[in-house]
Formats: structure tokens, sequence, C-alpha cells
């Protein structure tokens, strides 16, 4: 099973009126006393006819509070596969993912959702916006969708362009804006609610090299400032080097490429 990420970029609950997920005692003392995000024995196959391809083999992955990751590695080795089962747009064939030590693949799908909506942001390479909607809207739409006043939201959304220099494009179709700055709002958008956590798969990949340095420093810089973990999928070296800590992902599993400073 996997979710569209279209829905997700939203991170949409199932129910818009759903209370905010309430994090047990449990969660609290593991929170702070290990990882924020961790990956257990983690496996994931695709069936192709009779052959079975195993992208994801018992892969083990521990992600801190407030810490940068880069996930490196060839094209079409599993890299955004790996984000997405993270970032529980889909699901492993095997494996656990814990979020403050709760196993989040034990939740039903209605909590899933909430989880999503609470705990976490999405930037996709293609950024994923609604075009029919203003920038200010896109960014107003995962709160909305949670539940959140339309006042709240407008001014939530307000004080996101301004972080990321858009609020001259407020009220403009995401259809009408360039690729640096649909990507800015779609970077607005995933942290709008502020999620303990961003995961953005290759966020310069499709941008030219100045526009893709000004998002890898709106990205870096928000990181810093709200303390929130990011974790990125990248084939950009240099907006790697930036990140405190790389990993490669090489025949299912992830090797240390650089450790934390």
């Amino acid at each position: 099973m996997s979710t569209d990420p279209a829905a997700a970029a939203v991170q949409w609950s199932t129910d818009p009126a759903a209370a905010p997920v309430q994090r047990s005692t449990d969660a609290v003392a593991a929170s702070a006393n290990g990882p924020l995000l961790e990956a257990r024995a983690l496996t994931k196959t695709f069936q192709a006819g009779e052959r079975e391809i195993r992208v994801l083999r018992e892969l083990e992955l521990r992600v801190s509070a407030g810490e940068g990751l880069a996930i490196l590695g060839q094209s079409g080795i599993g890299k955004s596969t790996l984000l997405h089962i993270l970032g529980t747009l889909d699901h492993p064939t095997s494996g656990q993912v814990l979020f403050e030590g709760e196993d989040v693949f034990a939740k039903d799908d209605l909590a899933l959702a909430a989880f999503r909506n609470e705990a976490l942001g999405f930037v996709f390479q293609f950024h994923h916006l609604l075009p029919e909607f203003s920038a200010q809207e896109n960014v107003m739409m995962p709160g909305l969708l949670r539940g959140l006043s339309f006042e709240e939201m407008a001014e939530r959304a307000h004080a996101m362009l301004e972080e990321v220099e858009l609020t001259h494009r407020a009220d403009h179709p995401v259809g009408k804006l360039s690729g640096g700055e649909r990507q800015r709002v779609a970077v607005g958008r995933a942290l709008v609610l502020n999620p303990r956590l961003v995961l953005a798969d290759e966020p310069t990949g499709n941008l030219d090299p100045d526009t893709g340095e000004r998002v890898a420093d709106l990205l870096l810089g928000l990181n810093a400032r709200r303390n929130t973990a990011l974790v990125v999928v990248t084939h950009n070296e240099g907006l790697a080097e930036r990140l405190g800590r790389a990993v490669t992902l090489r025949d299912g599993t992830l090797a240390e490429t650089r450790e934390a400073s």
C-alpha cells in the first residue's frame, strides 16, 4: 500500500476535524533518551513478473532530533523508496519504523494519516502543489485539512511566506510562479505546522544551480532555526556537504559516508 504524494504533501488527515496526535508518556520518554526516527531491519521487495526485486535489505537507520542527514546513492537504487517508507507514504515488506519509540505502522490508517499531518513535513522534487490555488492557500492547506481555522492558517501562512521571502507572491496562483518560487512554497507548506521531521526528495534536483542553492539555503536555515530534523535524498554534493551527516544506500543497506562533527 502506498499513499498518493500529492495528498501526503498537504499532510492530510481523513478526518478534517481530527485532533493532533497525542504523544504517550512512553513516547515522550523515548524521544528524550533515544533517536527521533529509527528504522529496524527494514526490507522492501517488489514483484516483477516471476522475479522478486529486493530494494532494501534489513536496513538500519537512526536520526536524532534536529539532525541534518543526506541520503546518497546511484539513481534507481531505492533512495526514494526508503524516504517514502520513513514518511509512511509506503509500507515496508518487513521491519519497523519507530518515531519517538513507537512503531508507526502499528497504527490504523486514520491514526497514520493524523501522524503524518502532526509530525512530518514533505518536500518533493516536483513539489506537488495544487495549481488552481494561490501560494498562500497552498501553504494554508495542511492546517485547514487538520481542522484549524481559516484565520489562524492565513496568519501562519503569511508568516511562513515571509520566512521563504514570497509574501509579494502570496496571492498568485502557483501555476504562474517560477520553478524556484514553487519549491519555496512547497518548503513553506512542509513547515507551516512545525513538524519535528522534514523529509525532502531531491528538493533541488529540478532547479538551476543558483535557484537550487537558494532553496538549499532556505531548507538548512529553517532546519537550524526551528531545530527540525531534516532528511534529504540528493545527488547534489554541495547540499550533502552542508548537512551534518551523510549515508550512502548501496545493495539495499546504508553505509555511513560522513559522520556528524
